[in-house]
């Protein structure tokens, strides 16, 4: 893999795709369970994306939130 900055990256395979004229949502299963991620669908055509591809899923986040099991959230 090349040299990136981001340093949160897990590897796996995309296990489904669901896609619309501009987005899609792909799933990815992990060791750490399944992941989520939305990108164009123009991207997920260039990189050849389908079920079975082996994929790196990185996450670079500024902000993360903790919600408490069984706590509503506030409006």
């Amino acid at each position: 893999m090349k040299k990136i900055s981001i340093r949160n990256h897990i590897e796996g395979k995309v296990a489904k795709l669901t896609s619309d004229k501009v987005l899609t949502e792909v799933i990815v299963e992990t060791a750490v369970g399944h992941l989520a991620a939305v990108i164009t669908t123009r991207s997920a055509k260039q990189m050849k994306l389908k079920a079975g591809v082996p994929v790196h899923f990185m996450v670079k986040a500024t902000e993360a939130f903790i919600l408490r099991n069984g706590e509503g959230v506030a409006s």
